[in-house]
C-alpha cells in the first residue's frame, strides 16, 4: 500500500526524521489559508498523487504568494495526472500538499527497501538527488552506494560513515545523517515497509539535513498489524477494480488482453496466463480467488471480471483440494444468472466434487462450455475470444 507524501511526512515527523513545514489541502481556499499560517515569501504546491514523474507533468509548482497558492491548487484539484508510472488516464488530484520553501544547498538520493535476496534491509544512497535513478543505475553506477543492514546486528555507526563519505558530506553532516539513518531504519522496521524513499534528500542553506520529498510503500500483508496505516489507503488512486476487489480479499490486478481469468492459487493464476499466451491469447487480468474460497467470493470475483468491457471470454480454471469443484459451480451459476452476462465462460475443473460440479454446470443450462484439460480449456478461449458473435467456439 502506497501513502501520499504528506502522509509520509507526517509518519516519519514522528521518529523525528526533519521534513519541511507544511499541510495539504482539499480545496482552494483551504490552500490559501494555510500558506497564510505558514508565513514566509514563498510555497510549494504539491499535488498528491501516487505516482513519480509529477513535477515533469505540472503537479509540482512554486507560488509567491497565497493568492498564487489558491490559483494553483484550483488547478490542480480535480485534474489528472498523467506520468510515465500511470496510466493514460492519469491518477486523479484531490489533495495539495502546502509547503514553505525550502534553501536547497545540496540534493541527495536516499532510499530503503527489502532486498529480499540477501534478506536484509538495503540503503541506498546517491549524490544524484532529485534524479531518476534509474537511469543513473544504468549510466552512471559509481554515483550509487549501497549498505545492508544486518537483521541481529542493526545499523552500524560504520555504516553510516562509509554512506556519508560517498556523498561528500563534511563532519557535522555525516554525524546528522548517521543520526537520520537511525531514525529511518527504526521507523522502517516499525512500520513493516516495503520501501521508504527520499528524493531529494537536502541539504539546507546554513542549516542540517531535511527529507524534501518522501515516498512509502508498505508491506500489504503487514496491514493486519498497523490498523492506523491501513486507514491512510486512498481508494481514489488505485485501479477501480483492484480496489473492489480487496473489499471481497480477491487477489486481483488488470492487464490489457480480453481473456478473463478466474483460478484458485497464485501459482496456478500464472500458469493459466501463460498457457493462454502459448495457445496465442492475452489475458485481461490476474485473478486469485484464494484456495479456501466459497461460492459468495466466486460470485464477486465473477461479476468482477465481466464488468470490464475489454474481455471477450472468461476462462475459470479451478483445481479443488481445500475448495470444492461443486461450491464453485454454485458461485458460477449465481454469477451468471445474476449479471446476465452472455460471455462464452470456458470451465475447467479438476479435484474434489469434480463430477458434481460439472453436474450443476450442465444442469443450469448455461452457456458453459466445459474443458477436459488446461490446454483444452485455454483453447476454446482463445477462440471464443476470436469468435464473431452467434458463433460457437466449441
Amino acid at each position: 500500500m502506497n501513502l501520499h507524501e504528506f502522509q509520509a511526512k507526517e509518519l516519519l515527523g514522528g521518529f523525528g526524521v526533519p521534513v519541511p513545514v507544511g499541510r495539504a489541502a482539499a480545496d482552494p481556499r483551504q490552500a490559501r489559508e494555510i500558506a497564510e499560517s505558514l508565513g514566509g515569501e514563498g510555497w510549494m504546491v504539491k499535488a498528491q498523487v501516487h505516482a513519480g514523474g509529477r513535477g515533469k507533468a505540472g503537479g509540482v509548482k512554486r507560488a509567491s504568494s497565497p493568492a498564487e497558492v489558491e490559483s494553483l491548487a484550483g488547478e490542480m484539484l480535480g485534474a489528472r495526472i498523467v506520468t510515465k508510472q500511470t496510466t493514460a488516464r492519469g491518477q486523479p488530484v484531490s489533495k495539495v500538499l502546502i509547503e514553505a520553501t525550502s534553501e536547497i544547498a545540496q540534493e541527495f538520493y536516499l532510499s530503503l527497501l527489502v532486498d529480499r535476496a540477501r534478506g536484509r534491509i538495503a540503503i541506498i544512497a546517491s549524490d544524484a538527488g532529485g534524479m531518476n535513478i534509474e537511469e543513473v543505475a544504468a549510466e552512471e553506477p559509481d554515483r550509487i552506494v549501497t549498505e545492508f543492514i544486518d537483521p541481529a546486528a542493526g545499523l552500524q555507526p560504520f555504516q553510516a560513515r562509509r554512506i556519508g563519505f560517498a556523498l561528500g558530506l563534511d563532519a557535522d553532516h555525516r554525524k546528522q545523517l548517521a543520526d537520520l539513518l537511525a531514525r529511518l531504519a527504526k521507523a522502517f522496521i516499525a512500520n513493516d515497509l516495503a520501501l521508504l524513499e527520499l528524493n531529494p534528500l537536502i541539504t539546507i542553506e546554513g542549516g542540517g539535513l531535511m527529507a524534501l520529498d518522501a515516498k512509502i510503500d508498505i508491506d500489504d500483508n503487514a496491514l493486519p498489524r498497523h490498523p492506523n496505516l491501513a486507514a491512510l489507503a486512498d481508494p481514489s488512486q488505485q485501479d477501480e477494480k483492484e480496489a473492489q476487489a480487496k473489499r471481497f480479499d480477491l487477489n486481483y490486478i488488470a492487464l490489457d488482453g480480453d481473456i478473463a481469468c478466474m483460478v484458485n492459487g497464485a501459482g496456478l493464476a500464472m500458469g493459466t496466463m501463460d498457457i493462454i499466451k502459448l495457445h496465442g491469447g492475452e489475458p485481461a487480468n490476474f485473478l486469485d480467488v484464494g484456495g479456501g474460497t466459497d461460492a459468495k467470493k466466486v460470485s464477486e470475483a465473477f461479476k468482477l471480471i465481466a464488468s470490464d468491457e475489454s474481455v471477450k471470454a472468461i476462462l475459470v480454471n479451478i483445481f479443488g483440494g481445500i475448495v470444492r469443484c461443486d461450491l464453485i459451480a454454485e458461485g458460477i451459476i449465481e454469477a451468471v444468472r445474476e449479471t446476465g452476462i452472455d460471455l462464452p465462460v470456458i470451465a475447467r475443473l479438476e479435484g474434489t466434487n469434480v463430477e458434481r460440479g460439472r453436474e450443476l454446470l450442465q444442469q443450469a443450462d448455461l452457456s458453459v462450455i466445459a474443458a477436459e484439460s488446461l490446454s483444452d480449456a485455454a483453447d476454446k478461449a482463445v477462440a471464443a475470444a476470436r469468435a464473431t458473435p452467434g458463433e460457437n467456439p466449441r
